[in-house]
């Protein structure tokens, strides 16, 4: 039996394409705000920032630390994150993923001030 593909986006499932069409149908009768509306549709459809999917280089992980002026210790504090790990992130040993890379991501555009 030969195995199927995997494709690069999950197959949404039921319920969801009924919730995304009652809420494009609450919009257009005006019951949702626009904004309201691209909150449960972004939510849903797990649409991702396009920053948050690149991989940041361990020379760029050392860049945002430096430029926070803070050191190893105390950005890993801030990031719930060990001393090592922040270590072999800089060293490009490990590449962050999920909320440390979100977090990276927030801080790399808006300032270390975001987190704080």
């Amino acid at each position: 039996m030969a195995k199927k593909p995997k494709s690069a986006k999950p197959k949404a499932s039921r319920l969801t394409l009924e919730l995304l069409e009652t809420a494009q149908d609450m919009r257009a009768s005006g019951l949702l705000t626009k904004a309201e509306h691209e909150k449960i549709t972004m939510r849903h459809k797990a649409d991702i920032p396009p920053a948050t999917k690149a991989r940041l280089s361990g020379r760029q992980i050392a860049a945002i630390r430096k430029q926070s002026n803070l050191s190893q210790a105390v950005f890993a504090r801030y990031l719930n994150l060990t001393v090592g790990y922040v270590s072999q992130l800089e060293r490009g040993v490990k590449h962050p993923t999920g909320a440390a890379l979100v977090l990276l991501d927030v801080i790399r555009r808006k300032g270390i001030e975001a987190i704080l």
